[in-house]
């Protein structure tokens, strides 16, 4: 019993504070949740404001509170808050170059919200990784690819990168390449192209569809067709109207030939 008590009078505080500790770090961790996650609600749920901005207000806030209850648990060790800034004051440089990537990208966060080269939901293409921009926070942007893999690009990456923003405008230019028959009536082909965008409500009047000849190739007459139409029409309007041309094609007589050489007897 003797061993026991002195035990506890050595080491009974150091233990205490070790509970209290681990208390006030798990409390601290549900309470940055819980709040960052009542900013993000609060600051979505209005219209004039994006949902970037709430996600990354949400990450500020739960790492300064994860910051505020580190310099607590530490002070129940006896390590004050003026040595605490003391102590990370000195070690500013060495933590500098250890942390130089997280710090680049904690920099690189702050002037992608800044600058805002794209929002959550939007389509876009960073250095060469396509996806749907699902999250932004302080250090990493997530991405979800066309077929639902999640990608995670540090902002510092992000920022350095090229990107390719296919949601910003809320209209894009279609492009389509048509190949008909050398023998085929290329004015015909072409009205035929005309009427079939003309048929389809999601093709804007204005700019208005433009057809016209773009290449005499090897075995074929390549007509181009450009037309406008809302960005989320974009990918399902370009299938459907290769689809309406070349069923309007076979049944006007117009041939889409394969390619072939021509033999010269001599």
């Amino acid at each position: 019993m003797d061993g026991v008590a002195e035990i506890m009078a050595n080491y009974g505080p150091l233990l205490m504070n070790g509970v209290k500790a681990l208390i006030v770090l798990v409390i601290g961790w549900i309470a940055a949740g819980f709040v960052s996650g009542m900013i993000r609600r609060k600051v979505n749920a209005h219209e004039n404001i994006d949902n970037t901005l709430g996600n990354f207000a949400a990450s500020i806030v739960k790492w300064g509170i994860l910051l505020i209850v580190l310099v607590t648990v530490l002070g129940l060790f006896g390590v004050q808050a003026t040595s605490l800034v003391a102590v990370l004051g000195a070690a500013t440089l060495a933590i500098g170059l250890a942390l130089q990537g997280t710090l680049s990208d904690l920099a690189a966060g702050f002037m992608l919200i800044l600058f805002r080269p794209y929002k959550l939901g939007q389509v876009v293409d960073i250095g060469g990784t396509m996806g749907t921009v699902k999250d932004l926070n302080l250090f990493i942007t997530e991405l979800a690819t066309p077929d639902n893999v999640q990608i995670i690009v540090p902002n510092g990456k992000a920022w350095g990168s090229v990107i390719t923003n296919y949601s910003h405008h809320g209209t894009r230019r279609i492009s389509l390449d048509f190949g008909i028959d050398y023998g085929d009536d290329i004015d015909k082909a072409m009205q035929i192209i005309k009427d079939v965008a003309a048929a389809d409500a999601r093709v804007q009047a204005e700019p208005a569809p433009w057809v016209g000849v773009t290449n005499l190739g090897d075995s074929s007459v390549d007509l181009t067709m450009r037309l406008w139409c809302k960005a989320s029409d974009f990918w399902a309007l370009k299938c459907d109207m290769t689809k309406a041309v070349k069923e309007a094609f076979d049944a006007n007589g117009i041939s889409i030939p394969y390619p072939h050489s021509v033999e010269i007897k001599k």
